[in-house]
This record gives C-alpha cells, structure tokens and sequence, in this order.
C-alpha cells in the first residue's frame, strides 16, 4: 500500500470530521475534487487510485489536472480555484505526515490560484421583487409554500442552504419576530421578520403542522426541498412573473438573487454596511462592499451631494518654471 491511501483517508477522517470539525458541503466539495484528481491521475500513469503514491502526485500533475478541468470540463476559474484549495489543504497536512517529501509539497503548495474578474452582482428592482413574489398560485398548498418562502428569502437575505435548513422551531412570531439559522462557518445569528413576512409565516404554520424538528418548507413528501427544487421553483415563478413585469426576461434569476435584492433594498434604505454584514452572516465586511458598486443610484446620490465646480477660475498664475521643464522631458 502507497502512502496515498491512508494520508488521504487520515485526512478525511481526523484533519476534516475531528479537527476541524468541516460541514458536511465542506468534506462533500473536498471529497468532489479529489475523485476527480485521482481519476486524472489513473488516466496519466495507468495505476489504480489506491496504488498512487504521493510521488506520483507532483506538481506537474497537479497543474495538468488543473488545466484538464478548465480546458477539457469547461469549469469556471472560480471552481479550479475551489478544486485546487481542497488539494492545498490536503498536501499541507501531509507535510506533517511525510516529511521526506516536503520538496514536492512545497512545489504543489506553490502553484497560485488565478485571478478571477469580479462581477456586479445581479439583484432585482422593487417592481421586480413584487412581481415574483406575486407569481406563485396561492390557491394551492405548493404556491403558498412557494410563495412564503420567496417573501424569507427576500426579506431575510438567507443563503439557499440556510434557507432550505429551516425548521419549524426557527421561527420566532410575535414582538420581536425573527428568524434563528445556523450559516457559514457554524455561525448563529438571527434575522429580524418584516410584517408582511411575519403574517405569512404565521399563516403557513398554521397550514404547514408539523413537529419543531420538522422543515419550514418541505417538499410533498414531507422532506427538507433541495437546492436543485428551490432553483426549478424560482425559475418557474420568474418565467410566471416575466408577463407581469417584462424587465425580468433579461435576468438571470437565482436563489442567491434574492440574496443580492434583500442587501440592495437594505443598502437604498439608507442601511450601515456593517448592518448588513451582520444581517447577511458575512464573514468580512469586504463582501458588502459589492453592493456598493452594484447599483448607480447610490453613486448619483453620492454625486449630488458633491458641490458644483465653482464657474469663476480665479487669476493665472504661470507654470512653475521647474515643473515645465519636468514635463517637456
């Protein structure tokens, strides 16, 4: 046996599940990329994955592996990039292992992530909002689900898998209503229910039953719905709402859209950055600050404010000899 097999696994079993305790999309993302390098890797020696060695797993593999997913599988930068932070995770742990191959870790750990450009986030106008919430059927129970999970998901802000996390218990009605989740990173934090959210949800438990341990919004058979529905159920009501409000024809919708108009509509009602960070369970406060580019009324408000140049230039004064000179070089 190679020292591949039980590095690997050690590092799956003790580094993720006990020392750092990862969340099971963490393992599940690590896990995705190295089936996909160990299958690469059998294609380019030949040798089944639990016979690779480390050695056989050097640099220039690595990179070829990360070409192969750009080039071959058409991934996005973003995801090589994602690809390559689970294999930097893995050799630094074992460095600790191996100490007689730290050339070779140093040289994988060296390969760089890519730059990617970043674009402006994609978010809904308050027209837009109302046309999409508006769009599910409220004659069914599926399109008052849909519906009060919409109006959550604008209102609040959460990510989808915050979102399809809630339970019955998380919902907290009355003075003070509010919503508990457990997001990124295993972090607590509660976002407060406007009263339109409030009356729905107070509604749709009423109508939804269920134990405290139960989903929020479950599926038919009474399951937590999955990423893959919540998208097919925006898609569906975005398409109802496109005749309502033609200006969303030309968008992109996703859950993390309603993400992006939840922090919009906070950031024009004159909302703190720092507020919204916290609203949002973002780690750093550099990722609000996307917003701020994002929508060019705030940028014409800002510019507003600015007093006009003055008309008057004042008197002329010649150039100062030194700098002309500087200049004509």
């Amino acid at each position: 046996m190679s020292a591949l097999a039980p590095t690997l696994q050690a590092f799956f079993t003790t580094r993720l599940a006990r020392q750092r305790q990862a969340s099971p999309r963490t393992v599940a993302t690590y896990r995705d990329a190295f089936r996909l390098l160990l299958g690469y890797a059998e294609r380019r020696t030949g040798k089944h994955p639990y016979d690779l060695d480390l050695a056989d797993l050097d640099a220039a593999l690595i990179s070829g592996f990360l070409d192969h997913l750009e080039v071959e599988r058409r991934n996005r930068v973003s995801t090589r990039n994602a690809r390559l932070t689970a294999i930097h995770s893995f050799y630094r742990f074992a460095a600790y292992r191996h100490p007689e191959h730290a050339e070779l870790i140093s040289q994988v750990l060296s390969i760089p992530a890519k730059r990617t450009d970043t674009a402006l986030v994609s978010f809904l106008t308050p027209a837009e909002i109302d046309a999409v919430v508006s769009a599910p059927d409220a004659n069914t129970w599926a399109g008052r689900r849909d519906r009060a999970l919409l109006v959550v998901a604008v209102q609040t802000g959460l990510r989808l898998s915050e979102l399809i996390g809630l339970r019955c218990a998380d919902v907290h009605l009355g003075t003070g209503a509010h919503l508990a989740c457990t997001g990124k990173g295993r972090k607590h934090r509660q976002t407060p229910l406007g009263p339109s959210a409030t009356r729905l949800l107070q509604s749709w438990l009423g109508e939804r039953g269920g134990q405290p341990t139960d989903p929020l919004f479950p599926s038919r058979r009474g399951g937590p719905l999955s990423p893959d529905a919540v998208q097919r159920l925006v898609t569906k009501h975005v398409n109802r709402a496109t005749a309502q409000c033609p200006s969303l024809a030309s968008k992109q919708v996703t859950p993390h859209t309603l993400r992006h108009s939840c922090a919009m509509e906070l950031l024009r009602h004159g909302v703190d950055t720092s507020v919204i960070a916290l609203w949002l369970g973002h780690e750093k406060l550099q990722s609000t600050q996307a917003y701020l580019h994002a929508d060019l009324t705030i940028k014409q408000r800002a510019l507003d404010r600015m007093n006009p140049t003055s008309p008057n230039g004042g008197r002329y004064r010649p150039p100062d000899r030194l700098l002309t000179f500087l200049q004509s070089l």
